[in-house]
């Protein structure tokens, strides 16, 4: 495989990810703004919720990316709890549970723009008291064999994993997915920060993968690598300098 910085696997990725995504009603096909949803999202839905992983999880933490959406509304219907980032975690976190849900409400309540109305805001020591994450699933821009993923080049999945392994609500064994279309799943050697959270399966509407044999983060917020603005934008990163762990 040769090895290739993110910014240059971005490019390459994006450019064959614009003949499978589905545009974006606010950014068209701008990559550097969301995750896009795809061709055959519906698909990789089925494939992962087939897996035992998902059947034994009780509360599963899913990104806000577009091809996320039909996970989501699975996630209601099978009775689960699924706790979500806002966009660019500005508004913290917000939690769904089926209870929350009224009847016929599944795929109204898990898209994007009434999410936020229809569950509820939360904090991390709410998390950290009530909550343990069974199972993470995140979009990518592009991940690879070996289990290394990239989103739009703002770190936020990372610094979530970060933030709620430091409160305890993930772990070492806490599994994560990787939700792509066959294009964004790249035989590529990417560059691996100490911060890159490695991901467990990748899941898409042709194969599921299960990447072993590497460690995930464990050094929870590393402050001094904060982008600049992080601490004023992202509240969960105030209150993580508040809360007694």
């Amino acid at each position: 495989m040769k090895l290739m910085d993110k910014a240059s696997a971005r490019k390459l990725v994006w450019e064959k990810l614009k003949h499978v995504a589905i545009p974006d009603s606010r950014f068209h096909l701008d990559f550097n703004q969301f995750i896009p949803d795809f061709n055959g999202s519906t698909v990789a839905s089925t494939n992962l919720v087939d897996l035992d992983i998902y059947k034994s999880a009780k509360t599963v933490f899913v990104t806000p990316d577009n091809c996320l959406e039909g996970l989501k509304e699975q996630i209601v219907l099978d009775g689960k709890t699924q706790v979500m980032p806002t966009y660019g975690i500005r508004r913290g976190f917000v939690i769904l549970s089926p209870e929350d849900v009224g009847e016929g409400m599944a795929r109204y309540s898990v898209s994007l723009d009434h999410i936020e109305k229809v569950g509820k805001y939360i904090g991390l020591s709410e998390i950290r008291d009530a909550y343990k994450l069974d199972l993470l699933v995140t979009g990518a821009s592009a991940v690879n064999y070996s289990g290394v993923r990239f989103g739009k080049g703002h770190g936020f999945f990372d610094l979530e994993w970060a933030m709620l392994y430091q409160i305890g609500a993930v772990g070492d064994s806490t599994p994560v997915i990787a939700f792509v279309h066959e294009s964004q799943f790249v035989d590529i050697e990417l560059e691996v920060d100490e911060f890159d959270t490695i991901c467990d399966y990748i899941v898409t509407p042709k194969r599921i993968v299960h990447v072993e044999g590497h460690r995930k983060p464990t050094s929870g917020i590393i402050w001094n690598k904060l982008s600049d603005g992080m601490m004023n934008d992202i509240p969960p990163l105030q209150e993580l300098k508040l809360i007694d762990l």
